[in-house]
């Protein structure tokens, strides 16, 4: 993660490079904190240490940089465990990822930024601050947003709708999906507001929209029951180093869905427009998971069929690796020998040939 600090110069990663803190410590979590409370701390303090709403104080600014390069460690689950082992120095700290803020871009960065994206380079951007601010003041338009009735709309770049979605007892009961599609593939961010104490909204859950097919869509799962998304890019590094892995971790992109569960009352969510040059078209609905009940049993059913044959991947994948070792040492050592045997061959010919 990276701050930009409002300026064009500000896109690289800025860390601490001596006397760092405890991650955790930083963010005030024990070590057995939740993703979900990694984030939600996470956001709540770069709002509070944002530059943009500490000009001129160098210290909220190191407390900013401290903060984003903490939770680059933490919401890495591979990092977060490589750190909990063996400190800094088992964290590939060159691997973190970036994190800008679009709003706060010069034309010229904002260019390239979305230069590299378009090459597939993947770039995380954050929320603008002037969106957390405002729902924080409590000073945002929210539409209502009934179960089941979808709303198509376009959102600026930079830019939120905020909606809310009032839920019984019941239905908290049966589980709650909220779904954003877009169908000309723009960038967005879902986004899920508490209740803060002083009124206002602060930001609770975020959801990057992915492509999938020929749409972009994110999702959020207020449900008893977990779910599953298919995410091409895992572990797309391993399969560009080793062809074998095409195979084996196919189905490694299976990451379970974060999932939280919603009490009766009004909940409020938002679509962040994440293109960088224009608004982002979409198609926000709620969805009782109560009406779609024979779908849900269906998709259980074949994600445990997929959670199944993962594993058996997995072993197979291990006996494969070890045979294809056996095969290649004996392979080589058929080579190793094919050309002694040819030496000697060559010096008991040439021996021959002296005596004769």
């Amino acid at each position: 993660m990276a701050d930009s600090e409002g300026q064009d110069a500000g896109t690289t990663v800025s860390r601490p490079s001596a006397g760092r803190r405890d991650p955790y410590e930083v963010l005030g979590l024990s070590r057995d904190a939740s993703e979900q409370q990694i984030k939600s701390t996470y956001r709540k303090l770069a709002l509070k240490y944002h530059p943009d709403k500490n000009t001129g104080n160098p210290e909220a600014a190191e407390k900013f940089k401290e903060v984003a390069y903490s939770y680059g460690i933490l919401s890495d689950p591979e990092k977060r465990r490589q750190y909990d082992n063996a400190g800094f120095d088992a964290v590939d700290l060159e691997g973190l990822d970036m994190e800008l803020d679009l709003s706060n871009l010069g034309t010229v960065n904002t260019m390239f930024a979305a230069l590299f994206s378009k090459l597939g380079v993947p770039i995380k951007t954050t929320i603008s601050a002037t969106v957390l601010e405002e729902a924080l003041n409590g000073t945002v338009t929210i539409r209502p947003l009934p179960l089941g009735r979808a709303v198509n709309d376009k959102v600026e770049k930079q830019g939120a709708h905020f909606f809310g979605i009032t839920i019984s007892e019941a239905q908290a009961e049966a589980g709650v999906v909220i779904r954003v599609v877009s169908s000309v593939q723009s960038k967005f961010k879902l986004l899920y507001f508490e209740q803060e104490e002083n009124g206002g909204l602060g930001l609770a859950l975020q959801e990057d929209s992915v492509k999938t097919g020929k749409v972009t869509s994110a999702g959020f799962y207020f449900l008893h029951f977990q779910v599953y998304r298919l995410d091409p890019t895992v572990n797309a590094l391993a399969i560009a180093k080793d062809p074998d892995a095409a195979f084996f971790k196919r189905l490694e992109g299976l990451q379970p869905c974060e999932m939280s569960e919603l009490k009766a009352g009004t909940h409020i969510f938002a679509v962040y427009g994440d293109n960088f040059f224009k608004s982002a078209s979409y198609t926000i609905e709620a969805i009782c998971a109560e009406s779609c009940l024979e779908t849900a049993v269906k998709l259980k059913e074949v994600e445990a069929q997929i959670l199944l044959k993962r594993n058996e991947l997995r072993q197979f994948e291990t006996e494969y690796r070890e045979v294809l070792a056996r095969f290649q040492a004996v392979t080589n050592k058929y080579t190793q020998e094919k050309q002694v045997v040819y030496k000697i061959s060559q010096s008991l010919i040439a021996g021959f040939r002296f005596l004769m």
